[in-house]
């Protein structure tokens, strides 16, 4: 674990629970793709820094999850490396307490307030096409976050943030977080047809055809809103359709997959609705799901 990786004369990555990018813009001076879930993984990363002679100028976030920007306060404070993210994903990486608080959705208690969950704040700006070095490309990636982006490198290698999950992934924890879903299918029918030298997906093996992987994430989402519409089949409240989708999937409650799964079901809720295949009812002061 954070073993350097090599993939071209220019592009790497960091082997760790999510893959950090780096990607060298010049013989002394390197950037990063994220930076890892804390700060222990920042000093990780500043060990293979100092052994390679490495400058670190800038870190691009993909997205403000805790486990892609919880490197970037020590970092930065050591390095005096520049950090960048996208809209509301900068604001998040500025607030940090935004994430538990949105997942959430209230003040966050002290089981969710930790650092898999609430990253150090740190001082971003706002990632624009004139703050990447030249030759990079941003790839807008939404559905897994507000505006989750990627990157193209000079090389062609790509970078996929958490756009997709590996098989492994999916088969253990079922249900894979998701704050748009529509957005998120686009964007895996968008990343199927992509092309390039190599794909680093944070969250599942590097490899040069993304195609199969990304249809087999599609797959899942659409076996999971119809588990969704047939736990529908009568009026059901939320917490209801939680606890039957928990033991379908032999999942275990606690706060944080409550929030993570539950803010996910939500978010299916909500597309469902919105395409028409259930329908929502208020009845006895009690929100109701119910297939249409």
């Amino acid at each position: 674990m954070y073993e350097l990786k090599q993939l071209s004369d220019i592009s790497y990555y960091v082997e760790s629970p999510a893959k950090i990018g780096l990607v060298k813009l010049n013989e002394n001076d390197v950037c990063l793709i994220d930076s890892g879930s804390d700060k222990d993984a920042g000093r990780k990363v500043r060990k293979i820094l100092d052994e390679n002679g490495w400058n670190l100028t800038a870190i691009y976030n993909t997205h403000s999850n805790a486990d892609h920007i919880g490197g970037n306060k020590y970092l930065q404070n050591q390095t005096g490396c520049k950090i960048y993210a996208k809209g509301i994903e900068c604001d998040f990486t500025r607030h940090t307490v935004l994430e538990p608080s949105f997942l959430y959705g209230g003040f966050p208690c002290k089981d969710l307030r930790h650092k898999f969950l609430l990253a150090q704040e740190s001082d971003a700006q706002e990632l624009t096409h004139t703050s990447l070095p030249e030759g990079f490309e941003i790839i807008d990636l939404p559905g897994h976050f507000f505006e989750m982006t990627g990157f193209r490198a000079p090389d062609d290698t790509v970078f996929l943030a958490d756009c997709l999950s590996s098989r492994e992934t999916l088969d253990k924890y079922r249900i894979g977080f998701i704050y748009d879903v529509e957005e998120y299918i686009k964007t895996l029918e968008m990343v199927k047809t992509m092309e390039a030298k190599v794909f680093v997906p944070a969250h599942a093996a590097v490899t040069e055809d993304i195609s199969e992987l990304a249809q087999y994430n599609i797959d899942k989402v659409f076996e999971i809103s119809e588990k969704i519409i047939d736990i529908c089949k009568e009026p059901t409240c939320f917490e209801k359709i939680l606890q039957n989708l928990f033991d379908f999937y032999n999942l275990t409650m606690n706060f944080e997959q409550y929030a993570l799964v539950g803010s996910t079901v939500r978010s299916y809720l909500s597309w469902l609705k919105d395409s028409g295949k259930i329908s929502a009812e208020f009845s006895e002061n009690m929100l109701l799901w119910n297939k249409t």
